[in-house]
């Protein structure tokens, strides 16, 4: 089941709305705490998850509920995964997955830096990404793409540039990456990224993958590889990545379920069979 131009262009349109509902959202931080200072419990309902690094707040459940709202009113049919609330099943569904990462930086969003957004990402029935929006409210910008049609960035305030990925020489060039909470799986993923810098000019570590892979999609970077972020993570920017020319490896699903591994975007100047493999038991 192809999808036409005509909904394509629907789908992207409501990707945008949704997206920018749950931004709105997260724009709100600064009515709770000035740039710069952290949220905590008291104005925010921060709580930690997997790790005492590993945060959720308020925000994040409350800019999911706009993405979802969004989205449902315009396609109630469609399934919509998101991180905070996971796969809700729908009656009569469509075959169109949306797959949503309310606040992507959280550890940013908390602490005041601005690298962070809200991503939508949609799957067509047919198992294609087709649809990709990520809004940054902080940074006051927006990278959007569907299949076929390009990808582009602008400011809030700015007309639409189209993305070609990132040029010039590898060695000059600059890494983005990011760590787990998991001590073990840190190292490890440690060792892996200081063998790939050999192959760069330096590397930056922003702490929000779809914001980094869609500045590998407009050439600020040059390449990204982070091993074992989820789905909510880059299923928006790869699309984005994907029309700007960009090469992007998505983690393997195994029996239907995502198995943990590299997620790349752009040109690593080495064989991915050379990434180091996860450690046992992670």
């Amino acid at each position: 089941m192809s999808t036409d131009l005509s909904t394509l262009n629907e789908l992207l349109k409501i990707a945008g709305e949704a997206a920018r509902a749950g931004a709105d959202v997260l724009a709100g931080r600064a009515q709770t705490a000035p740039a710069g200072i952290p949220l905590t419990a008291e104005n925010s309902g921060l709580e930690t998850k997997t790790s005492a690094a590993d945060f959720v707040t308020d925000f994040d459940k409350k800019a999911e509920d706009a993405v979802r709202n969004v989205i449902t009113s315009y396609r109630p049919h469609d399934v919509i995964s998101g991180e905070e609330y996971g796969t809700t099943e729908v009656a009569d569904p469509s075959g169109y997955r949306w797959s949503i990462d309310p606040l992507d930086g959280t550890t940013n969003f908390v602490r005041g830096i601005a690298y962070y957004g809200t991503s939508v990402g949609l799957q067509a029935p047919d198992g294609a990404w087709i649809v990709g929006v990520v809004d940054a409210p902080a940074l006051q910008k927006m990278w959007w793409a569907s299949a076929g049609q390009g990808a582009w960035t602008a400011s809030y305030t700015s007309e639409p540039v189209r993305m070609h990925g990132p040029s010039g020489e590898l060695s000059a060039g600059l890494l983005a990456s990011g760590f787990a909470y998991d001590a073990e799986r840190r190292e490890e993923q440690a060792a892996a990224v200081t063998d790939m810098l050999a192959q760069f000019g330096n590397m930056r570590r922003l702490g929000a993958a779809a914001l980094d892979i869609c500045m590998v999609a407009e050439g600020t970077m040059d390449a990204y590889a982070e091993y074992g972020i989820q789905e909510h993570d880059w299923a928006a920017a790869a699309v984005i990545a994907e029309e700007a020319g960009t090469p992007m490896r998505r983690p393997a699903h195994v029996n239907g379920n995502e198995h943990p591994d590299w997620t790349i975007a752009g040109n690593l100047g080495v064989p991915h069979d050379r990434l180091r493999p996860r450690p046992e038991g992670l």
